[in-house]
């Protein structure tokens, strides 16, 4: 079901300009078959019902039952045989188990907003988070348009509105690769129009700024948190809408279409985004370390993982 998002309307001149491309950021790069969600067993268990037997007239009396032989002082009781179905770990629906008993969410991040009622309703991808007024929750849902313009910060607590946090650099490393372990998730050889990482002519930021008439000098600065940048044709894509961008874990949109934060206090974000895969390492080894945990602009997403509990 396709979730729909307060409309973030902005006029759109029909000028197209040019621009450079974002400068080089320092970075440094630190160095994965979908296991579906276990189906715990539910083992019935019968109750058994002691019969009382009855001695019809001319029938002789049931044997006496052997009396029981007293064990040995200090003696060990006979050992019992534990029948119980064995704990298995599980995940929430929109999550998927990774060895080693982690859940890890499907898709990249949207955001819900939750007022003092509780009541939430979808917050706009294309707003920065720092304007709501109320807390963020973290949900993911395929087929929407996941959240940019967010700080590490920021995910972070709106994944433990969710009951869940920040993935870190092994786990978010291990879902990107897959099984297979490999450099892209479909595998070690890059292939273009897979996943939302082809780029496109124009920088979305330089033509932003020219067709909203913005301060060129300000190009790379707030010019940067637009909610225009992210809904300009061949940017974002909405979550698994690339179906082959994915593995055999079944997590869909870890290289390209947003940056996605993880558990650094430092700052980092995986995974690159509709721009580039490339220049701060290659698809799943991609990381962005220039940035502080309270950076954002158009091009930070996220994506929570959480333990797995077992039933």
């Amino acid at each position: 079901m396709r979730r729909s998002f307060p409309a973030v309307l902005v006029a759109l001149g029909g000028l197209t300009g040019c621009g450079p491309g974002a400068p080089a950021r320092p970075a440094t790069t630190p160095g994965a078959q979908a296991a579906t969600k276990p189906v715990a067993t539910a083992r019935s268990e019968v109750g058994v019902t002691a019969a009382v037997a009855r001695v019809e007239v001319g029938q002789a009396a049931a044997p006496p039952r052997p009396a029981e032989v007293p064990r040995a002082a200090g003696a060990e009781p006979p050992a019992s045989v534990d029948e119980s179905t064995p704990a298995r770990p599980a995940c929430p629906g929109e999550m998927t188990l990774l060895p080693g008993g982690v859940c890890i969410d499907r898709w990249e991040g949207s955001l819900v907003q939750v007022d003092e009622r509780g009541r939430e309703r979808p917050w706009s991808p294309f707003l920065t988070v720092k304007q709501s007024r109320q807390p963020l929750r973290a949900v993911s849902v395929p087929n929407v348009v996941p959240q940019g313009y967010i700080s590490g910060i920021q995910a972070e607590r709106a994944c433990k509105l969710a009951g869940k946090r920040l993935c870190t650099a092994p786990e978010w490393e291990k879902a990107c690769r897959g099984p297979g372990g490999t450099l892209y998730p479909y595998g070690n050889a890059r292939r273009a129009h897979t996943c939302n990482d082809d780029g496109r002519p124009v920088h979305p930021v330089s033509e932003a700024t020219i067709r909203m008439k913005l301060p060129e000098s300000r190009l790379w600065y707030e010019n940067m948190e637009h909610p225009v940048i992210n809904q300009l044709p061949n940017t974002l894509r909405r979550t698994g809408e690339l179906g082959e961008c994915t593995n055999d874990f079944g997590v869909f949109d870890m290289v390209g279409n947003l940056h996605e934060w993880i558990a650094d206090a430092d700052g980092t974000f995986r995974g690159g985004f509709y721009m580039d895969t490339r220049v701060n390492g290659e698809g799943c080894m991609y990381a962005t370390t220039a940035h502080g945990k309270g950076y954002h602009d158009y091009s930070t997403g996220f994506r929570c993982c959480k333990d797995a509990t077992t039933e």
